[in-house]
């Protein structure tokens, strides 16, 4: 199932999913179907993972000139980013791909060597916007705005200590982020800076449930500045793949329904480059993961 966070001109932001190519609320659909069912994303992800096979299973039953008064198409509404505010901070993965661990030692303060143990970052639910806004590139802090194309996982229940070979059942879904990175705002290492800054997670344009993907470790990912394609690669090319990744997080801290883990990204990041090229006022970037779609954002210079 295809679910997206969106409004209309008359509408605050709503739940809803796509069916038939288009977009369904996800409250009014309850409602016809009696069988009560939330306006927000995190409220569904609360109900557990179980909620979207009862749903599946409704959206069948339902007959279809049902879904023609709770329904809107596509360029009706506007897409919001799927969760539009994190309850935490989004979770990031640094080097996850061994050619951006070599790209980076290039020409970041890395040292090239294979990560032993998975590499933790986050990103302050303020990072947050969706496809079609600006991100924004504060001139007083930054000269070099960097993309990153990333798969990111949403967390369906709470875990601690997670086996590996369990850990898909964590899994609630799949969206896309861009880890907007400002590569000269690293303090001592830290990457907070360079990572945290408001808009630097654009996200979307769906939430993607996990039974639509049938192997989130086989995915193509991309990634173009003004129509020009700068990342081009693929999930199995991870260094810690979804499993390894859960396994560890929850070794660290307790994963909770709603988190969002950004899996890392691959070479092509425009600090690898010779000579390195960043974004401006006016650039155009858009993120794709295959199976779930594309995010769009416009750089605006303050």
């Amino acid at each position: 199932m295809k679910l997206l966070t969106y409004k209309t001109q008359d509408t605050e932001p709503r739940l809803g999913f796509i069916h038939n190519n288009q977009v369904i609320d996800m409250e009014d659909f309850g409602e016809i179907s009696n069988f009560p069912l939330p306006n927000d994303m995190l409220e569904l992800i609360d109900m557990g993972y179980e909620i979207i096979e009862e749903i599946t299973e409704l959206i069948s039953e339902t007959p279809e000139n049902f879904f023609e008064e709770i329904s809107y198409e596509l360029d009706q509404v506007t897409f919001l980013a799927p969760i539009e505010k994190p309850r935490k901070n989004i979770i990031g993965i640094g080097l996850n791909y061994t050619e951006h661990v070599a790209e980076s030692a290039r020409t970041l303060d890395t040292t090239g060597k294979l990560p032993a143990k998975p590499i933790i970052f986050s990103k302050p639910p303020t990072t947050v916007t969706a496809t079609n806004t600006e991100i924004i590139k504060n001139t007083k802090l930054t000269s070099q705005l960097d993309w990153e194309c990333e798969l990111a996982v949403v967390i369906s229940k709470k875990g601690k200590y997670v086996a590996k070979e369990d850990a898909l059942d964590y899994v609630f879904g799949y969206t896309v982020i861009n880890d907007i990175s400002a590569r000269d705002c690293r303090r001592e290492g830290q990457w907070i800076v360079s990572k945290g800054q408001d808009t630097f997670a654009p996200m979307g344009p769906v939430l993607v449930t996990k039974d639509e993907i049938e192997n989130p470790h086989n995915l193509n990912l991309s990634l173009k500045v003004n129509g020009i394609e700068k990342q081009n690669s693929n999930t199995k090319f991870m260094l810690f793949n979804i499993n390894d990744l859960i396994e560890d997080l929850s070794t660290v801290f307790t994963l909770e329904a709603g988190d969002i883990i950004a899996t890392g990204t691959p070479a092509g990041v425009g600090a690898g480059r010779d000579p390195q090229e960043w974004m401006y006022d006016g650039d155009v970037v858009e993120a794709t993961v295959e199976g779930i779609g594309t995010i769009v954002n416009t750089i605006k210079e303050i």
